[in-house]
């Protein structure tokens, strides 16, 4: 990480805008901090682009959109970079922060960032209209920095996939894990799919019906896990439940997009997660600083 992010903030010394690709799905989430703390060091405005806009909700793309969009020296765009009529739209949209570079003396450079298998190698190649990257359904495919030539007067820096060292918010590792943005080797897909299981209860109880043909009515994340694995008939020996195989079967649903257009978070779920958790290490806080015999002599 040390050395990719030395990497990063070279490069963003001779670039003029930063194309940060996240999961529309989870745009905040799917934000790496480090990413906003190099630019704004150095400057630079930032094209934020919610890539897999097709398999999210719609209204929450537009909360997020509208949220971002308030925010200094940064244009969010709703995108699938699998759709070439998308991919096209980025080049003008960097040219508008950038318009020092629309003189024709200067290339115009842009340097595509952003967490594993959020979708940068896919817009790299559709922009560049070849195969210059490596596509797939992995986390980590790219491995080393590349610039290349993007049509006249243009180039375009790809970078590899960076995680940050620490996840502040529990839930923000699940919606990563849900997503794919985290490898298998790292979590627990029963506790994955558990959380996500919560969030489609919470907040697409119909599609939850409409896929797996089940009544959502009081069901929580555990008990929806096991009313999959019946309907599907994930079963070990002896008659019992696979759980690990209805996790797998739940989680692919939602990756492939087969269960509706789904968010996992919005402004405002955000903005209340983050007040819960933070009040949470308030109180375990004031509770480790406190003597077990406070008040006695």
């Amino acid at each position: 990480m040390a050395s990719a992010r030395k990497k990063a903030a070279d490069a963003m010394a001779a670039i003029d805008v930063v194309i940060e690709v996240t999961d529309a799905r989870l745009p905040e989430a799917s934000s790496n901090p480090m990413i906003g703390e190099l630019r704004r060091f150095r400057n630079r405005p930032c094209l934020k682009l919610l890539n897999k806009a097709d398999l999210a909700d719609p209204a929450a793309t537009q909360a997020w959109m509208d949220f971002y969009n308030r925010q200094p020296g940064v244009k969010a765009v709703a995108i699938s970079a699998k759709n070439p009529s998308d991919a096209a739209r980025v080049p003008a949209l960097c040219r508008q922060l950038a318009p020092h570079r629309d003189d024709g003396t200067k290339p115009l450079r842009m340097m595509i960032m952003g967490i594993p298998n959020v979708g940068k190698s896919t817009l790299m190649n559709a922009l560049l209209k070849r195969k210059v990257a490596k596509v797939g359904d992995e986390p980590a495919v790219t491995k080393h920095q590349q610039t290349l030539d993007l049509g006249p007067g243009m180039t375009l820096t790809d970078t590899p996939g960076m995680m940050w060292p620490k996840i502040d918010y529990d839930s923000d590792g699940y919606m990563l894990a849900a997503s794919h943005a985290i490898g298998r080797n790292a979590v627990i897909d029963e506790e994955v799919a558990t959380f996500l299981g919560g969030i489609l209860l919470e907040r697409y109880p119909a599609l939850i019906a409409a896929r797996y043909r089940i009544d959502p009515a009081q069901l929580d994340g555990p008990a929806l896990l096991e009313a999959v694995g019946r309907r599907r008939g994930c079963l070990v020996k002896g008659g019992g439940l696979d759980l690990e195989k209805a996790a797998l079967i739940l989680l692919q649903d939602y990756r492939d997009g087969v269960l509706g257009r789904i968010s996992l978070e919005t402004p405002e779920s955000r903005a209340r997660m983050i007040a819960v958790a933070d009040a949470a290490r308030a109180e375990a806080s004031a509770g480790d600083q406190a003597s077990p015999d406070d008040g006695e002599e």
